[in-house]
């Protein structure tokens, strides 16, 4: 009933919103009579501030239309490498004309970096995917709103995004001999538990795995979003935080948390911050500081963008990660694709380097917690694992911004590195035991270049080399 008065009141104040944006356009357009009143650009913020407020914000998209290897510009192109019901496994090929170049892409590792299912979409990790593609073949998780997702396509559980992982591994394995992984924040635990089983089962594993400020063990250090996880009941957060989609969605009478819950969470974290962010922005606009209100702007469409959540799938990492701590009490089964249950065990991990991340001023995952699947995979030797805390870092700076280029990523790319393989014994490496697993994924149709691209895309054509 929530998530229908919600969109009620969402649908009722759209038109506001939108008369906002227009009146705000209309104070601050040099040709209109209406900006030549002496109160004009404080009107006009005004209206700005409203629209912002009330305005609905679509996902985003990742916008990477080019990046420079060895001096070289590369297109970028995103294409749907496989379509699952509730995530697709996105690759950014790139493109170049230029043969040193090609030469030196072709040769670069192969990296999978999971991105949370925990309320915001994957284009949070944009800067970590643009850093990466400079000298990484880089996919991503691009998970999908379960909202828009049909009733017919059944539930979302934990055991599910296990497989996921699983099949997006072993498709570039059998792509590409072996691949990296990197997992940010919430996925650390369902990525640790994916190449756990492969492990125990005796397939071919990840090259390595970088792990960075996620809940591996989150009775570490315990922060304010642990506590609730853990102080809370299941039956709490079944009665008060899981409501259906209403009607006029695809996903329609599915159980989900709703994204405007979990944004309304993001905020209450930090109230006074939000609140003061958005002050600015009103004075940034009244001074004409454009620079400023764009950032705001550009770092707001991004937070503000939320998906539902399946409730199955919520309420199990709920119980399995925070509650029960199943993973670190080594208790967890999770059902494999063919319905049989299988025990994680991360100590049947030998051949996988492991990089651990955490941020000194984390305040969702605390100190300890991602370092604590050093101490589950005792069979990985202590010279294939390295920790890394970085100082002044919140949980964001782990994966975005100035930390993030400057101390997080010339570790990442370093640490991948050295336990990359030549390219010859790459393509030699033993290939994944997977012929008993069925892939029902669908194959779909390259995304079309952002508009600022198309410039770029007509050089490009079936015989320019790609990589």
């Amino acid at each position: 009933m929530l998530y229908q008065v919600y969109e009620t009141q969402r649908s009722l104040f759209e038109p506001f919103a939108e008369f906002a944006h227009a009146a705000a356009k209309l104070y601050n357009n040099p040709i209109s009579p209406f900006s030549q009143s002496s109160m004009a650009q404080r009107i006009s913020a005004t209206y700005d501030l409203i629209y912002r407020l009330g305005k609905d914000y679509e996902k985003p998209t990742f916008g990477i239309q080019s990046v420079k290897v060895q001096g070289a510009d590369v297109a970028i192109q995103e294409q749907i490498e496989i379509n699952k019901p509730f995530c697709d496994l996105i690759r950014f090929k790139r493109y170049t004309s230029e043969i040193e170049a090609l030469k030196h892409l072709k040769q670069q590792p192969v990296v999978l970096v999971v991105a949370p299912l925990s309320g915001h979409y994957a284009t949070l990790l944009r800067d970590t995917v643009k850093n990466l593609l400079t000298d990484h073949k880089v996919y991503i998780t691009d998970w999908k709103n379960a909202r828009l997702v049909p009733l017919s396509e059944g539930e979302f559980h934990l055991d599910d995004y296990v497989n996921y992982v699983q099949e997006f591994i072993q498709h570039l394995q059998k792509q590409y001999g072996n691949c990296h992984v990197i997992s940010v924040c919430q996925p650390t635990v369902p990525v640790l538990a994916a190449v756990s089983l492969m492990a125990t089962r005796g397939e071919l594993t990840p090259y390595s795995m970088t792990m960075m400020g996620g809940p591996i063990d989150a009775s570490r250090s315990p922060t304010a979003v642990n506590n609730l996880a853990m102080n809370k009941s299941f039956s709490w957060f079944e009665n008060n935080v899981i409501f259906r989609v209403p009607l006029n969605f695809p996903g329609a009478g599915r159980r989900v948390y709703p994204g405007f819950l979990q944004h309304a969470g993001f905020v209450a974290m930090n109230p006074e911050r939000h609140l003061k962010s958005h002050y600015d922005f009103f004075k940034d606009l009244i001074k004409g500081d454009n620079s400023s209100a764009d950032n705001h702007r550009t770092f707001y469409n991004e937070y503000n963008a939320v998906l539902d959540m399946d409730a199955a799938y919520y309420l199990e990492t709920i119980q399995v990660v925070f509650q029960d701590m199943r993973l670190v009490k080594g208790t967890w089964d999770v059902k494999s694709t063919d319905g049989k249950m299988e025990r994680v065990r991360p100590q049947d991990i030998k051949n996988t380097a492991l990089l651990t991340i955490e941020g000194e001023l984390d305040d969702i995952s605390g100190s300890g917690q991602t370092q604590a699947a050093q101490g589950l995979c005792t069979g990985i030797a202590p010279s294939q694992y390295r920790h890394l805390e970085v100082p002044g870092a919140g949980h964001y700076g782990i994966f975005s911004g100035r930390r993030w280029r400057e101390v997080v990523y010339p570790t990442v790319k370093d640490f991948i590195l050295a336990h990359q393989p030549s390219l010859s014994e790459s393509l030699k490496a033993k290939q994944p035991k997977t012929s008993s697993v069925r892939n029902t994924s669908k194959k779909a149709a390259p995304r079309a270049l952002p508009t600022k691209a198309k410039a770029t895309a007509k050089r490009i054509n079936k015989k320019t080399p790609t990589a």
